[in-house]
């Protein structure tokens, strides 16, 4: 029983142990990395050879920066300092600054120090060992033939670039071949002064081509007054101006705009941190890429690779890239850019911003184009269409006519026979009274009115005749239906008498003036009134009646023709102005048509229904001449 006991005292302690080694062995494990802190963040010093805005290495550096914040898996803290005596042309002790930052890290020094540029570079690698003697380096944005290769040692990586000015003045004649100057911008500082003997000796190929002029010795002001009036096709090579031969230091980008604003000719650059709207371009370093290479060296050191492992290969220039404003400005083609060249800064052209937009619009205008055109042929081939129908209708009124004046031949002959006889007996009687002793002279006036009035009615006959007959184009007048219909109801009188038919003419007690061809509309109301007689030819006589009336409707004359025939069977009504349809046993089926014809081109309209007593009765009504007051 007592042994139990001291079992159980003993799990309470070997409980507490079992926790407290979990608890340790969960630290250990890789996932425990994740929630435990990072530790201190890792000290990056960057020091500028001219300062932190001093172009082009403020570019650089501002690059480097965000590289390193993109690509660190640990907490940075970049600290930055500047050797301002690289900026002047006898540069003073150097002895405060050292002091200051030994004074500054003696407690705890950088994790690494990166250099910007080549006075920075020169700097560390000359101070190391008083300063940050086990601090690896990083040398970067530095032209490779100003790293002291001497003075490198293991814990030393260099990122280094490598200018190659023979590619680049060869770039500007390419670009400008009628290029005859190069005006070679630089300061007096030592390193400016070293970068003038550099180009001098790269641009001696291209002698025999251009003039080279050097301003290296010239105060800014002098340089910025000989700009203005440069000879023409002549070109600025911008190097770099820290400090003018005057002992004047300038801001690199400020100093360029300043010329830019007063130079009378292209301004080139190699160094990517002028091409901002005041260079043209050309073959230039690529910043991104040097700073990539450096953020990339800069954290395998802090990871723990040793610096002398790290070996990156001078950076050359970019693809060539151009300005297309100072392209514009300049006049310069791009047929003669190097192949591979970029242009940045194009304001893209109209086809480019609504290219789809515009083709659409294009499409749409170029088919109503085709369908306009389209319609204007086919309205062409409409109107010639329709003025080819005119005239085969009016041939083909014409023969209507002529086939009217053939049933019409026995009222004529009689029309022209009575007037004729007449005539024949006055005449005879006027020989007999002229033989006799004493002629009476007043039955001669008489007989002589009697031939006249004969005469002019056998004209009047003949009149008619020629009138239906004649062969006229369309002419509209203004004239009167009473008149008219009057003139075709005299014509066709005497063939209705014969034929045994009562036909009767009631005009408008008012004047119906319109304009429309009289030939034209004789023709409709005379085709009317012998299709009537056909119609009634059958009926007993004394029930063979045609009524012919005249009135006005409205705004329109009506001339409305009905007999006391069978009439038009239902089904028929729609078809009778159809052309050829007919009821006759030789008729063509072509006066109704005609008839319709004629109506429709006077914008008139006609009807055709059943009377309640019997007979057809056709209604046309025209439209009455504007302008006509109707007075009863």
């Amino acid at each position: 029983m007592s042994g139990r006991i001291q079992i159980g005292a003993i799990w309470p302690v070997l409980a507490v142990r079992l926790c407290v080694c979990l608890l340790i062995l969960a630290a250990m494990l890789p996932g425990s990395a994740s929630s435990a802190p990072q530790g201190e963040p890792k000290r990056v010093l960057m020091l500028h050879s001219f300062g932190r805005d001093f172009r082009p290495w403020s570019a650089y550096a501002l690059s480097i920066k965000v590289a390193l914040e993109q690509q660190s898996p640990r907490p940075l803290d970049v600290q930055e300092h500047s050797l301002l005596t690289a900026r002047f042309n006898n540069p003073g002790p150097e002895a405060p600054f050292v002091d200051y930052l030994r004074s500054l890290y003696a407690g705890h020094q950088p994790d690494i120090v990166l250099s910007i540029g080549a006075p920075a570079a020169r700097f560390v690698q000359k101070y190391r060992g008083q300063l940050f003697p086990d601090a690896p380096m990083v040398l970067t944005a530095i032209e490779q033939r100003l790293v002291d290769r001497s003075l490198l040692t293991d814990n030393d990586t260099v990122v280094s670039v490598y200018n190659d000015f023979s590619a680049f003045f060869g770039s500007i004649l390419q670009v400008l071949p009628d290029t005859k100057t190069i005006a070679v911008v630089t300061g007096a500082s030592p390193l400016e002064k070293f970068w003038l003997d550099e180009v001098k000796q790269e641009a001696k190929p291209f002698e025999n081509r251009v003039a080279f002029v050097w301003y290296a010795d010239l105060p800014f002001e002098e340089i910025l007054k000989q700009a203005k009036v440069l000879p023409p096709h002549t070109v600025l090579f911008w190097g770099l101006m820290s400090v003018d031969a005057a002992g004047v230091a300038h801001e690199g980008d400020l100093a360029l705009r300043r010329l830019h604003a007063v130079a009378n000719a292209p301004i080139f650059s190699f160094q990517e941190a002028f091409f901002d709207g005041d260079t043209v371009g050309g073959p230039m370093h690529s910043i991104a890429e040097s700073s990539r290479q450096t953020a990339s060296a800069t954290i395998r050191i802090l990871g723990g690779e040793k610096p002398g492992n790290i070996k990156v290969q001078p950076i050359g220039f970019a693809s060539p890239k151009y300005d297309w404003r100072q392209m514009q400005r300049w006049d310069i083609s791009r047929s003669n850019l190097p192949p591979g060249s970029a242009i940045l800064f194009r304001e893209p052209s109209i086809w480019e911003k609504y290219g789809w937009q515009l083709a659409l619009i294009g499409g749409v205008i170029l088919v109503q184009g085709v369908l306009i055109s389209g319609l204007l042929h086919e309205r062409q081939r409409r109107r010639l269409a329709e003025v080819e129908s005119r005239q085969r209708m009016a041939e083909l009124a014409h023969v209507n006519r002529y086939a009217a004046a053939g049933e019409l031949t026995t009222s004529i002959a009689h029309e022209l026979n009575q007037p004729l006889g007449s005539i024949l007996t006055n005449t005879e009687t006027a020989e007999s009274i002229l033989k006799g002793a004493s002629p009476n002279l007043e039955e001669l006036k008489e007989i002589l009115a009697d031939i006249r009035r004969d005469d002019l009615r056998a004209s009047e006959v003949i009149r008619r005749l020629r009138g239906v007959l004649r062969k006229t184009p369309f002419e509209m007048i203004e004239l009167d239906v009473n008149e008219t219909v009057r003139e075709v109801i005299g014509f066709v009188s005497a063939l209705a008498h014969g034929r045994e038919i009562q036909l009767s003419y009631t005009p408008a007690l008012v004047d119906l003036r319109i304009k429309g061809d009289p030939v034209q509309l004789q023709q409709v109301i005379l085709n009317l009134i012998i299709n009537a007689m056909d119609a009634i030819s059958e009926a007993e006589p004394r029930k063979r009646e045609i009524s012919v009336t005249t009135n006005r409707s409205g705004a329109s004359a009506e001339i409305r023709v009905g007999d006391t025939g069978p009439g038009i069977e239902a089904e028929n009504l729609k078809k009778v102005f159809d052309p050829f349809f007919t009821t006759k046993p030789q008729g063509m089926g072509m006066g109704l048509a005609i008839v319709r014809t004629i109506v429709e081109a006077h914008h008139g309209k006609i009807s055709v229904e059943n009377q309640p007593s019997g007979g057809a009765l056709l209604t046309i009504r025209l439209p009455i001449a504007r302008g006509r007051s109707i007075s009863a």
